[in-house]
């Protein structure tokens, strides 16, 4: 079921294209930490259209990004084209084994991303960040944040219950992709594996934290 949901990413590009352009808000800010911690290869875990592929590009990264849409990764292919910059892009799941080797990556960045899955998606995903990356490497991550709705016949409308803290979109833009609602405390225990370095809410109502891998895999 969840590799058809995730499907439905590609039609959502080839109507939309590139749906966001700006780079989240607070970049300047992770790409300073990588930069003090002499980060070099990064790996953008859900890219889409190649928003910060382009931005970590310019900031001069070795950058790759992986996304389930071949529509989103042809799109930042030409983007970065544009620009005259350079990554390694590969369509596939994140949600599945990522396509490389072991303590690989410097850092990790996944911006609105892993929260399109059910819990033991996510959990996977989280060890595959664990397995790629470099003893105390760096990960950045933004995730929808739990939301306080009243139950009504418009919102059933919207979207449908099929899990625990997890819900289906049934219109706009996201129709038929899975968002799975965290709170603070769920997050930091999921991704227990990595010493919280900062952690906050950004001005659209999102979960981030930056976090370095424990020396114990």
């Amino acid at each position: 079921m969840l590799l058809n949901v995730l499907r439905n990413w590609d039609p959502i590009y080839e109507q939309y294209g590139h749906m966001v352009m700006a780079p989240q808000e607070d970049m300047p800010k992770v790409t300073e930490l990588f930069k003090d911690r002499g980060v070099r290869k990064v790996l953008d875990l859900g890219c889409g259209s190649g928003r910060h592929l382009v931005y970590l590009a310019e900031q001069g990264f070795e950058v790759f990004g992986i996304d389930i849409a071949q529509r989103a990764t042809e799109l930042a292919a030409n983007w970065l084209k544009e620009k005259g910059l350079w990554a390694e892009l590969r369509a596939g799941s994140v949600f599945e084994r990522l396509p490389y080797e072991d303590n690989f990556f410097d850092a990790i960045i996944s911006v609105r991303v892993i929260n399109h899955g059910r819990i033991e998606d996510i959990r996977s995903a989280i060890k595959e960040t664990q397995r790629v990356l470099k003893s105390k490497g760096l990960i950045f991550v933004e995730v929808r944040k739990e939301r306080k709705v009243k139950e009504s016949k418009r919102q059933s409308t919207r979207s449908k219950i099929i899990d625990s803290r997890t819900v289906i979109s049934m219109t706009g833009r996201e129709k038929g992709v899975i968002h799975y609602m965290f709170n603070k405390a769920i997050l930091i225990k999921e991704f227990r594996s990595f010493r919280i370095l900062d952690f906050w809410d950004t001005s659209e109502g999102y979960y981030c934290l930056t976090g370095e891998l424990k020396t114990e895999k």
